[in-house]
């Protein structure tokens, strides 16, 4: 499964982990993913999304038709 959030499309990012001794070693921060249903009132069914914190956040103050109709129109699958 992509970690990636299906509402803001964030992803892994990189960096390093740094010692004491400051060696650096390649590390991956992941994004807080949380797998969400949430209840379309227009299609009276519910969806499930896998969304980041933020992303729903995102769904909260925008509304999830709102969401769903711009997630479509970038064609992403609901």
């Amino acid at each position: 499964m992509s970690k990636r959030c299906q509402v803001l499309g964030t992803k892994p990012l990189t960096g390093n982990n740094v010692s004491h001794a400051n060696n650096r070693t390649k590390r991956r921060f992941l994004p807080n993913l949380q797998t969400k249903r949430f209840f379309l009132v227009s299609e009276n069914r519910w969806i499930k999304l896998t969304v980041s914190a933020r992303g729903i956040k995102t769904i909260s103050k925008n509304g999830i038709e709102a969401t769903v109709k711009e997630m479509r129109k970038r064609g992403e699958k609901t």
